[in-house]
C-alpha cells in the first residue's frame, strides 16, 4: 500500500479496540480441516486469523497431522480428532466436531480437508445445523458440490462459501456459465435465493450477498498460490469474529488480502511469493488501517 488513502470510502472498517477487553471480545474461531499431507492449509487459515485480530483460534484436524499443526504456529490450539486410513477424518471425529461449534464464535471448514465419505457428512451437517457463521471453503465447497442442488438454502446460520471459478462451475454445473460475466451472473442469483454471502475468488474478486455487488480492486496474479485462499478465509473469520456482518466482513477481508498480496509482490516479486508471505504482510495493512480510524 502506497497510502491509507487508498482505502476504499465504500468499506467499513473495524471498530476501534476498547482499553477495558480481553481475548473472549474478539472472536473464538474453530477453523475445520487438514488431512494426510495437508497439514498447512488449517494451519496457515489460523495463523491469517490470529494476524487479522481473532482472539482465539482452534484447529480440528485428524489425529494424524496434528503434531504438524500444532508446530505451525505456538498461538493456534490443536484439538486432534479421529482419522481414518487415508488421512482424513474418520466419521466418528463427527459428534467431537459439533460439539466444539457450540463454543466458538465463527468456523471455517474445508481447508486441506481431503476428499472421502466422512468428510461430506462432516460437512453437510455443519452447513445444516451450525447456528454460528460458518465460512466454507476449498474441499468443503467440493462436498457441497456431491450434495442435492438445495443443500445451499438448507442452514441454520449465515454462511459464506469463498469459491474459485473451478470450485463453482463444480458446485453450480451449468454449460451457460462460459465466462466469468455469466459466473458472477450466476453467483449473484444464488446468493439471492439461498441467503447466503458468495466471494467469487479471481481478478477483482465479486463479493454478493442479497441485491447488493461488490468487486475488490487489490491483490495481482502472485497471489495465485496454494494456500492463498486458506489465509483469506482467515482473515475473513477473523473479522466476523470482530463484529462485522457478513457481507462488510467479506468484502473488508477480500481487500485486506489483496492489499497484504500487493505488499508482499513489492518486498519479494509476484514470481516469488508465497501464502506465508502474505500472513507476514498481514501487519502492515492493518497498520494503515490503523491510522484511518
Amino acid at each position: 500500500m502506497d497510502s491509507p488513502s487508498f482505502f476504499p470510502n465504500d468499506l467499513v472498517g473495524l471498530p476501534k479496540r476498547k482499553s477495558l477487553s480481553s481475548k473472549t471480545d474478539y472472536g473464538r474461531i474453530l477453523v475445520i480441516g487438514g488431512a494426510a499431507g495437508m497439514a498447512g492449509a488449517p494451519a496457515m487459515c489460523g495463523s491469517a486469523a490470529m494476524r487479522s485480530g481473532a482472539g482465539l483460534v482452534e484447529l480440528s484436524v485428524p489425529e494424524c497431522i496434528a503434531v504438524a499443526c500444532t508446530g505451525f504456529d505456538p498461538c493456534l490450539m490443536t484439538h486432534a480428532r479421529p482419522s481414518s486410513e487415508n488421512g482424513t477424518f474418520s466419521l466418528s471425529a463427527l459428534d467431537s466436531i459439533l460439539e466444539r461449534t457450540t463454543r466458538c464464535d465463527v468456523i471455517v471448514c474445508g481447508p486441506g480437508m481431503g476428499r472421502s465419505e466422512a468428510v461430506r457428512a462432516i460437512v453437510s451437517l455443519l452447513w445444516r445445523e451450525a447456528l454460528v457463521p460458518a465460512v466454507f471453503d476449498a474441499d468443503a465447497i467440493s462436498a457441497l458440490a456431491t450434495e442435492s442442488s438445495t443443500i445451499l438454502q438448507q442452514h441454520a446460520g449465515p454462511r459464506i462459501i469463498t469459491p474459485h471459478e473451478g470450485e463453482w462451475r463444480r458446485l453450480q454445473p451449468t454449460p451457460h456459465q462460459s465466462d466469468r460475466k455469466s459466473l458472477e451472473t450466476a453467483a449473484e442469483t444464488v446468493a439471492r435465493f439461498a441467503n447466503i454471502t458468495v466471494l467469487l475468488k479471481g481478478s477483482k474478486t465479486l463479493v454478493t450477498q442479497g441485491d447488493r455487488s461488490w468487486h475488490n480492486p487489490t491483490g495481482n496474479p502472485g497471489m495465485a498460490t496454494a494456500g492463498s485462499g486458506d489465509v483469506l478465509s482467515g482473515i475473513l473469520a477473523a473479522l466476523i469474529g470482530q463484529g462485522l456482518d457478513t457481507f462488510d466482513a467479506a468484502r473488508l477481508a477480500t481487500w485486506i488480502h489483496g492489499a497484504a498480496g500487493d505488499a508482499a509482490a513489492r518486498r519479494f516479486s509476484q514470481v516469488s511469493m508465497t501464502a506465508r508471505d502474505i500472513i507476514d504482510c498481514l501487519p502492515e495493512i492493518f497498520l494503515s488501517l490503523e491510522k484511518l480510524s
